[in-house]
């Protein structure tokens, strides 16, 4: 429903997972009935697509057979006053992890992704590699990767014994009919030695300090001497 003026931004988003038939819709608020020729443009991304018009109302129906039918469509009414809305088609988003995953070397990283509502086809675990992303088989390599569907929904990368090579960023792409969806997470594999940094550069410090206080009194007493 179209408010007004100042609601021009009016978007909605629409999951779909599956072909199916939409029916996307645009109705002027009852407010603004009284509004007589108005011109009407519906458009998929900058393509101008037709429309069905009854009172007040002007919509378009859509068959979704594959992800080339998902993308953005809007429609603009143009008068007195102007009015817009978008729709956004869209397979589901997976739900991964925002925040880093911060471990060591020689330990185990765990990490899950998460499609609610909707059950991929398949999940695939991938790598990044620059611009690449390689695919993580678990069969090849037993002793470092494990994958789990825990469930329909839900699928997990276990990653064994760390090194600095393991640390970048890991994608779960989740495959719909429709089309894949990818959740990113950061892994960052620290050295062993990187909890005693801060400590070692106290030690440091203080060794600095009492090597300066010791060859200053060395000095001293050596100035007094001679005096």
């Amino acid at each position: 429903i179209l408010l007004g003026i100042s609601d021009t931004s009016i978007a909605k988003n629409i999951t779909l997972d599956h072909a199916t038939s939409v029916v996307l819709s645009c109705r002027l608020d009852n407010k603004y009935s009284q509004l007589k020729s108005l011109q009407v443009t519906w458009k998929k991304g900058n393509e101008t697509i037709g429309h069905n018009a009854t009172e007040n109302s002007w919509s378009i129906q859509l068959r979704i057979s594959d992800n080339s039918k998902l993308g953005s469509y809007s429609c603009t009414l143009k008068g007195e006053e102007e009015f817009s809305a978008i729709f956004h088609l869209q397979v589901p988003k997976i739900e991964g992890r925002e925040k880093p995953i911060v471990t060591y070397e020689g330990d185990t990283a765990v990490m899950i992704c998460k499609s609610l509502g909707y059950t991929p086809i398949a999940w695939t675990w991938y790598i990044t590699n620059g611009s690449k992303q390689i695919a993580i088989n678990d069969t090849l390599l037993p002793d470092k990767y494990v994958i789990t569907r825990i469930s329909a929904n839900v699928t997990r990368l276990k990653i064994l014994k760390l090194t600095k090579e393991d640390d970048g960023v890991y994608c779960c792409e989740a495959a719909f009919e429709l089309g894949k969806s990818q959740g990113k997470t950061k892994l960052k594999v620290l050295s062993l030695m990187a909890p005693l940094r801060p400590f070692l550069a106290v030690v440091a410090e203080v060794v600095i300090l009492v090597t300066i206080i010791f060859i200053y009194e060395m000095y001293s007493k050596k100035k007094e001497k001679y005096a």
